[in-house]
């Protein structure tokens, strides 16, 4: 364990305080992939016993330079060290042969240095990627008309989607542009908002249409709208899909093309949209057809901040809102 000067180090107090490295990260990765200099090449690092059973990442960090240099990058390693095998991995890694190449490759295809710690923090395995391979997955989502921005964007919201052969990535598009029988621009539109669709298992997804069509009675022009413009749709919990579904179709008798034409409110909360209909229905205004007085549509109502709720849809004041939801 580190003794009481040994925790004044700023690495050890970053890993202990995370939130506290934000302001200097941005340093920080420049500090970590620059060359080693004449002073620092004389410093000898003594290798770090690998332990053998369940251990804090934060004993090793003064001792292996890997891992004080990704604490500098800012990579929470106190989420890594939860996950079987990581830690015992991470220190086995050497920083300038193992994970620097895979730093610069990440920033050369455009990520960002703040991306880099939350690619890092979530998958630590691209280390152990061979870089070439990494480049050629990158090169396939470029074939397929993805631009250069738009595929480090994918990589930093979906950390794991280069850790998956091509051939694997192929085949999502694929399975996607048939299931939905989407054209190639529109496949390309729906992983790049939501680009964990092409990391995940795609049995979930295979549920979520079914129930669709089977369960809620959209059709399958209806579900290819839907999910155009809310992919999430697609991967959402069963059961929040179902149960938002229902309420607003059952409930709030809102029909299935008043629904298609505003598929947001499956990105609400199904808190948010019972206490704002109750609302609205205590008050004598929950219309949701647009052909009568006072219609509300689907869109605000899900999408305004509550005061402009209240002021816009309901007519009345944010106090009479919070005073009504201390009711339910």
């Amino acid at each position: 364990m580190h003794n009481v000067s040994s925790l004044k180090d700023p690495a050890v107090l970053c890993y202990a305080r995370p939130e506290s490295c934000r302001s200097r990260r941005n340093v920080y990765v420049d500090v970590a992939l620059e060359e080693i200099g004449n002073e620092e090449a004389t410093y000898k690092v003594v290798p770090c016993t690998v332990p053998t059973e369940s251990f804090s990442l934060r004993d090793y960090v003064d001792e292996s330079e890997t891992l004080n240099k990704l604490v500098q990058l800012g990579v929470a390693l106190w989420k890594l060290e939860q996950r079987p095998n990581v830690g015992t991995m991470l220190l086995k890694l050497d920083f300038e042969t193992d994970v620097v190449p895979r730093l610069v490759f990440l920033k050369r295809i455009g990520v960002e240095n703040s991306g880099l710690a939350y690619i890092l923090s979530r998958n630590p395995f691209i280390l152990k990627e061979d870089v070439d391979h990494l480049q050629s997955r990158v090169n396939y989502l470029v074939s397929k008309k993805f631009s250069p921005e738009t595929v480090a964007s994918m990589v930093t919201r979906a950390p794991y989607l280069l850790n998956f052969s091509v051939k694997r990535i192929d085949n999502r598009l694929a399975f996607y542009q048939s299931q939905l029988r989407l054209n190639p621009s529109t496949t390309r539109d729906i992983v790049a908002r939501l680009p964990r669709l092409l990391c995940g298992s795609l049995e979930p997804v295979k549920e979520n249409l079914k129930v669709c069509q089977i369960e809620l009675g959209f059709k399958e022009n209806e579900i290819q709208h839907i999910v155009t413009r809310v992919p999430n749709v697609l991967s959402m919990n069963k059961q929040k899909l179902t149960q938002t579904f229902h309420y607003i179709h059952n409930t709030m008798k809102v029909p299935h093309h008043l629904i298609v034409k505003f598929p947001q409110v499956f990105n609400s909360r199904l808190l948010r949209i019972q206490e704002r209909h109750l609302f609205l229905a205590y008050l004598g205004k929950a219309q949701y057809a647009p052909d009568q007085p006072n219609y509300v549509a689907l869109d605000r109502f899900v999408s305004l901040p509550n005061e402009a709720f209240c002021a816009e849809l309901a007519s009345a004041t944010l106090d009479d809102f919070i005073a009504f939801q201390k009711t339910m």
